[in-house]
Parts: structure tokens; C-alpha cells; sequence
């Protein structure tokens, strides 16, 4: 009986330790590339012992200004994960304590609009954004991000409410407590690992976007997957530059989310999936 939980455990630790190099893979030849030549990047067969040269790096800031590109993405996250906040607060709010016969309705249309590919909205939503003047903005791209995370949002707080037990805010409404009142020294401080875990995710899932920045802004208002697609060019592919532009855009958020895991495991699956 020992002998067999012994061969299970270590079976269990062989897969996982081969399941989380495999999803390691990609990340870690991308950090080998970033440090080769672009002769290096390309030899068959592939070196993995070289002498490593932080060439790229210079290159991809003198060419492309990498501060400008992760300010752009910095302020686009931001806003529109506090912007989502203000707007998916209250409407998760209204829907787990005051719910009517249409919530699970709304709440599934809600959801349902993450399904639509987002090419499909990508022409009236440019036509809007052009009509608009916010074409290359970073006020645009805020605004879609917003919108493009917006249902997550909802429904990852409207399942941190509804764990709040009805009897707390009996009881705070029958001291007399506003709305205001129960949801800032009530509802809040009992869900605040659900707003964290919202935000967080959110904060990730808008700097990670690709498809509306690429479509909407370019030199003034791009973001880091800007930076990213630029190295592609008629020419071809220059590998170590596009290893190290995307190592230098990833990184900082790939740091963000190993200090706050918790949250974001949190919010990935128990706020996601109830």
C-alpha cells in the first residue's frame, strides 16, 4: 500500500513537473532569443550555448521609444480597470441584492456578447471611433477596453456578492442604513477580495490586448503589442529584436501577477466560473 501511494505521488509530480515545462517552453526560448544575434536566432540547428548580448535591447529602445509604448499600456490598463470598476460595482450590486425575474437573463446576454468574435465588431466600432476622433487616442482604446472587459467584470463581482449572507445587510437596513451607507461600510469591506481579484485580472487581460490596439491606434496611442508587431515588416521576421521587444513588454506584467497569484487564481476560478 505504501509502495503504491509512493508510485502515485511521484507519477503525479513527473506529470507535473512535465506539464509546467512544456507551458514554460515558449516563455523561456523567447528569453534565450532575446539575448542572440539575429544570425543566432535563425542557425539550424538552434544554439542553446552562446555568448548572450544585450544588443536587442538597445536597438528596440532607439528605434521605438519602449517607455512611450509601456506608458501607453500603463495608462490604458489603469483606466480602464478603474473606469469598469465604477460602472460593474453598482450593476452587480443592484443584481445579487435586488434581483427581478430578467437578472439571469441580463446576465447571460452579458455574457454572451464575450462569445462574438471581436473582428466581427471591428468595423463599427472603428467607424464610431473615427466618427468620434478617437482613432489613435488612448482615450479610445481606454474606452473599448472598458467595454471589451466589462462583462467579466459584472459577473465576477456579482458572484462576490451574492456570498454575502442576506442577514448582514437585514440587519444593517434596519438600523437605518442608506444604500450608499450599506454598500461602502458593509458590502464592500466583505467582498474586497472579489474587487481585488476583479481588478487584477482585468488590469492583466488590458494590458495583454492585441486586437483592438493593433486596429485602433498606431504611432501616438500604441500600446506594447504595438511595439510587438512592428518587428514584422516585408523584409521578414528580425527574431532576437521581436524576442526582446516582446520579453520587455511582458515582463512587466508577468512580475505583476507572480506577486499578486493569489488574487489572480482567485478571480480565474472561483469568481469566473460560478
Amino acid at each position: 500500500m505504501l509502495k503504491e501511494n509512493f508510485l502515485a505521488v511521484s507519477l503525479r509530480t513527473v506529470f507535473a513537473w512535465a506539464f509546467t515545462l512544456l507551458l514554460f517552453f515558449p516563455l523561456g526560448w523567447l528569453m534565450l532569443t532575446a539575448f542572440k544575434t539575429e544570425l543566432q536566432a535563425i542557425h539550424v540547428p538552434p544554439l542553446f550555448v552562446f555568448e548572450p548580448t544585450m544588443e536587442n535591447f538597445g536597438e528596440v529602445q532607439r528605434r521605438s521609444d519602449y517607455l512611450l509604448y509601456a506608458r501607453n499600456s500603463l495608462i490604458t490598463s489603469l483606466g480602464s480597470t478603474v473606469i469598469g470598476m465604477l460602472i460593474a460595482a453598482p450593476a452587480a450590486y443592484s443584481m445579487a441584492f435586488f434581483r427581478t425575474r430578467r437578472t439571469r437573463d441580463i446576465l447571460m446576454w452579458m455574457l454572451s456578447t464575450k462569445m462574438m468574435p471581436a473582428v466581427g465588431a471591428l468595423v463599427p466600432i472603428y467607424v464610431l471611433a473615427q466618427t468620434a476622433g478617437m482613432l489613435d487616442t488612448l482615450s479610445g482604446l481606454t474606452i473599448v477596453f472598458t467595454l471589451s472587459n466589462l462583462p467579466i467584470m459584472v459577473w465576477m463581482l456579482y458572484t462576490s456578492f451574492k456570498d454575502i449572507p442576506n442577514e448582514i445587510l437585514e440587519a444593517s437596513r434596519m438600523d437605518g442604513a442608506t444604500l450608499w451607507t450599506e454598500f461602502r461600510h458593509v458590502v464592500l469591506p466583505l467582498a474586497v477580495g472579489g474587487f481585488a481579484s476583479t481588478g487584477l485580472l482585468c488590469l492583466v487581460l488590458s494590458w495583454n490586448e492585441a486586437f483592438w490596439a493593433l486596429n485602433l491606434s498606431s504611432a501616438k496611442a500604441g500600446t506594447l503589442a504595438t511595439l510587438i508587431a512592428s518587428y514584422s515588416s516585408p523584409e521578414g521576421l528580425f527574431w532576437a529584436k521581436l524576442s526582446a521587444a516582446s520579453l520587455m513588454a511582458i515582463a512587466p506584467i508577468v512580475v505583476f501577477g507572480w506577486f499578486s497569484q493569489k488574487q489572480l487564481v482567485q478571480g480565474l476560478t472561483f469568481g469566473a466560473v460560478k
